[in-house]
């Protein structure tokens, strides 16, 4: 099955500072800025197209339970996970199970953009937070 790279998460502590040098300082645009309190994401988001290439701005708004402030506080800022376009998330899954990798099955949903997506457990994937995502309306 055929991935492509569809984006990096980064986990900020400051996301007004985090737009303004992915904007000012890298030359993106801010394409989208919400807030979702969905299980597994507690964070207000941006989303910074630099060329083409996206980059996801997380910053937690709940720090007691946002999985995204507990990353910060065991590992600090930067990048949270790398996300892959997979074309068809079922059919990725199965080949995932076919090679004993867990998911995180509660992550499994969709976000407001339309993309399905899950992570992958870290324990499988030597620590990385991967996520696998498609576009079902695409």
């Amino acid at each position: 099955m055929e991935k492509k790279l569809d984006h990096i998460g980064v986990a900020v502590r400051n996301l007004e500072d985090s737009i303004t040098f992915y904007t000012n300082v890298l030359g993106g645009v801010l394409i989208d800025r919400y807030r979702s309190e969905a299980k597994g994401v507690e964070s207000e988001i941006a989303i910074i197209d630099i060329q083409g290439d996206r980059t996801e701005l997380l910053m937690p708004t709940n720090n007691t339970t946002s999985p995204i402030a507990r990353f910060i506080k065991q590992k600090g800022k930067g990048v949270h996970h790398i996300a892959y376009d997979v074309g068809n998330l079922d059919e990725a899954l199965e080949e995932l199970e076919a090679h004993g990798i867990r998911t995180l099955e509660w992550s499994l949903r969709t976000n407001k953009h339309g993309r399905r997506l899950i992570y992958l457990n870290p324990a499988d994937t030597e620590g990385t937070i991967i996520e696998y995502c498609d576009y079902p309306e695409k």
